[in-house]
């Protein structure tokens, strides 16, 4: 990750997000970000923390994993500028721009994976 390329910034008082600090162009890679699956039998420990807001499901038995580098601080949105693909061989998230993105501008992904997928989320937006 080039350090200079994303910032995280405060949104609302409860609130942030993931940030360009450069122009990004369509298909590049923005943050390559490690993976820590946990374990099944942990899942219910984590739902029970604030660190049940910041787990994706990962891979095909959609085991929950942490997300790091600033992985889990992508907010959510149906029309997205990036996308994310696990890498589970590699225990990597890669998030790539979708389209131009510009210097100063939020970064989003869909938290139902495809970038076009429509569905209704698991928890309320705010």
């Amino acid at each position: 990750m080039n350090p200079l390329k994303i910032f995280i910034k405060n949104i609302s008082k409860t609130h942030r997000g993931v940030f360009a600090a450069q122009n990004i162009k369509k298909g590049e890679v923005i943050e390559i970000c490690p993976v820590i699956a946990i374990p099944k039998k942990q899942s219910k420990l984590i739902r029970k923390t604030i660190l049940d807001n910041y787990v994706f499901d990962w891979g095909v038995r959609n085991q929950p994993a942490m997300v790091l580098g600033f992985g889990s601080l992508y907010n959510h949105s149906y029309k997205p500028n990036a996308e994310h693909d696990e890498q589970v061989k590699q225990k990597v998230m890669v998030f790539k721009a979708l389209r131009d993105i510009k210097k100063g501008e939020e970064i989003t992904h869909n938290y139902n994976g495809d970038h076009d997928n429509s569905d209704e989320l698991w928890f309320k937006v705010k």
